[in-house]
């Protein structure tokens, strides 16, 4: 059972409907790992203070950003996020001609969060990962198992301004930056020969490893990827569809746009089987700085069969309960070696639920049909409400401190009558 989907989407004026830019992923995970959604308030550190990773310890930064996070609920990092500058990013696995590390460094996803923790523009945020692969590395397993299953990664990265896609492999990577228009990743490199940032030996290890004969114009993809393998044939058939999905509704994309992207099963966008859409997420950051951004997650797999949660980053913000998984500290077997000797229970208060009554959609039609037009109107409700904000900004900011987990309450409402 090896990972084999995940798909990125960025939207910036002029293709998106309003001056917004809208951010969206689905996380593709194995079908019995829960992914939880959690708050982290912004925090200044003492000079010579470690944050513990996933599986090492780096030197912590002197003031961390508030940060959301969907991620699966056995690791430090997170699958994507957003901080309190509206910086978003999501992570894809890739694979390369550079053979994937797996000795134990840092996750992808410890980058995703480092980044968002560290990084107050897209463009810093490059810089952070880039700054950290160099120091520490990539590597480690990427599932709650024994599988040492590894893999390269690539980034989907947005703020107010512009995007940026950065493409690793190793500690060697590329950038393009992405000023309008829509961009999407999956599981494959996708930056040819337009790099605005680059490892400083990129080109020299391709043509030392006889990647690139030094004279063609340099691509990245056609020096470092590998092609003809069915899950990269797979990651190009979602790509393409993908970009077609975005193509379809250029100059008027929006964040109902993105979520309607993300439950596209036909493409394969939405994952199904033994790996599946274990979480979503779907971002709208206005280009004004006066108006605030909305993040938008399921914390449930399978967006055709969730709710998309509005978060919003104001002051007094409390940890989101009814989605946050039980913690095991240092018992959880993650932490000891060797590791993942067991495996505990992950799933968190929605996930409980939410888990009950997606049998319930599957297995009766009528029944489930109803439970999912509750479950739409719901998200529609919010959407329109989440709309007054970002035309018209926040007027009284404490009546979005529970946002979230209000929202949540209002789908165990719907969940109690299924």
């Amino acid at each position: 059972m090896l990972p084999n989907s995940c798909d990125t989407f960025v939207a910036l004026p002029p293709s998106t409907k309003d001056q917004n830019i809208i951010f969206g992923k689905n996380s593709d995970r194995p079908c019995d790992e829960v992914q939880e959604v959690v708050y982290f308030p912004s925090k200044n550190h003492k000079d010579g203070e470690k944050v513990e990773c996933t599986y090492i310890e780096i030197e912590q930064a002197a003031h961390t950003y508030a940060v959301v996070l969907s991620r699966p609920a056995w690791l430090w990092g997170a699958e994507m996020g957003a901080n309190e500058h509206q910086v978003c990013i999501g992570n894809e696995a890739v694979w390369g001609k550079e053979n994937a590390d797996g000795d134990e460094a840092l996750l992808g996803m410890d980058l995703v969060r480092l980044a968002l923790e560290r990084a107050d523009t897209a463009e810093k945020a490059v810089d952070v990962i880039t700054e950290l692969l160099e120091k520490y590395g990539q590597g480690g397993n990427c599932m709650e198992d024994e599988s040492g299953f590894t893999y390269h990664n690539s980034f989907l990265i947005s703020d107010r301004t512009e995007a940026w896609v950065l493409e690793t492999a190793g500690k060697y990577w590329a950038a393009e930056t992405v000023k309008e228009g829509y961009r999407n990743i999956s599981n494959q490199y996708s930056i040819t020969t337009k790099i605005d940032k680059e490892h400083p030996r990129l080109k020299d290890y391709a043509r030392e490893k006889g990647w690139w004969d030094g004279k063609a114009q340099f691509s990245f993809t056609d020096a470092y990827s590998i092609q003809a393998t069915p899950r990269i044939e797979a990651a190009c058939g979602r790509y393409c569809e993908g970009r077609k999905l975005l193509e379809k509704s250029k100059g008027r994309i929006t964040a109902e746009t993105m979520m309607d992207i993300l439950r596209d099963k036909e493409s394969g966008i939405n994952m199904e089987g033994m790996f599946m859409t274990t979480g979503s997420m779907v971002s709208v950051v206005p280009t004004d700085s006066d108006l605030p951004g909305v993040h938008f997650f399921t914390a449930t797999p399978d967006p055709d069969r969730s709710v998309f949660k509005p978060f919003a980053f104001v002051p007094d913000i409390k940890q989101l309960k009814h989605t946050c998984s039980p913690s095991y500290g240092e018992e959880d077997p993650v932490k000891k070696k060797p590791r993942f000797q067991s495996k505990p229970n992950r799933k968190h208060p929605l996930f409980l639920k939410h888990e009950v009554v997606a049998a319930i959609i599957d297995s009766t039609s009528e029944r489930g049909q109803k439970i999912v037009e509750k479950m739409r109107d719901l998200e529609k409700q919010k959407l329109a409400e989440m709309q007054k904000y970002l035309t018209l900004g926040i007027e009284d900011k404490t009546l979005l401190v529970h946002l979230f987990t209000d929202t949540v309450t209002k789908e165990f409402e719907i969940y109690s009558k299924a």
